[in-house]
């Protein structure tokens, strides 16, 4: 059985360090960053094509709430255009400019200030979702699960993908077990395996790559 920290130079950890993004710095614009490429990766379309947009909005400096404001629908849907983004581009440019609107207004443009004003992570959750129509559960899920042990209520389930990984690959048993011992189990393997515990999301991206891997596999067969 591949070990961990081997799985997760392999197939990679955080799709935000693949970006560039620091989730760990003390500027929460880091947090934002993540929040955009969340926002594009939320929708059904390929992991390279949301990340080829990201970075067409790094290229550009239109990385923070106000940026996107001044750049204007228009400004937005040659960006989403220009990452290869067009089967979304309308409907994403309304969203993040609905989403930057709100967090401006609701937390003076600061996602860790959004943090801070949740109560629980129900809370967190709700609060993330009330920036705009389309921020739902996928979306959240890969903003928060990226931020497990930097937010202090990003507890995220364990994702499908990643469970189905970790089945596979024979950290889990391929049985009925809760989605929350199976984290616990999968968080106490990263550990024996001598990683340090802020590192764990790095492991649980390498599985939802693998899980991802695993699917489209399964779909090809299926055919």
């Amino acid at each position: 059985m591949i070990a961990p920290a081997e799985l997760v130079r392999s197939r990679g950890g955080r799709y935000a360090t693949a970006l560039g993004i620091d989730l760990v710095a003390a500027d929460s614009g880091e947090r934002f960053k993540w929040l955009l490429a969340a926002i594009l990766y939320g929708a059904r379309i390929s992991e390279p094509i949301a990340s080829r947009t990201w970075r067409e909005f790094a290229a550009r400096g239109v990385l923070c709430p106000q940026r996107m404001i001044d750049s204007g629908w228009n400004g937005l849907v040659t960006l989403l255009d220009a990452g290869g983004y067009v089967r979304y581009d309308f409907k994403t440019a309304t969203k993040l400019l609905t989403v930057c609107t709100n967090l401006l207004h609701d937390y003076a443009g600061d996602v860790d200030a959004l943090h801070a004003a949740a109560k629980d992570t129900r809370d967190l959750e709700s609060r993330l979702k009330a920036l705009g129509k389309g921020i739902g559960d996928t979306t959240v899920g890969i903003f928060l699960r990226e931020l497990r042990g930097i937010w202090s209520l990003a507890a995220q389930p364990l994702s499908p993908l990643a469970l189905l990984a970790a089945q596979k690959i024979g950290y889990l048993r391929p049985d009925n077990q809760s989605a929350a011992r199976a984290l616990k189990k999968l968080q106490q393997i990263w550990e024996e395996d001598g990683q340090k515990v802020d590192g764990f999301a790095d492991f649980e991206a390498a599985l939802v790559r693998e899980g991802l891997h695993l699917r489209r596999a399964q779909s090809r067969h299926s055919k």
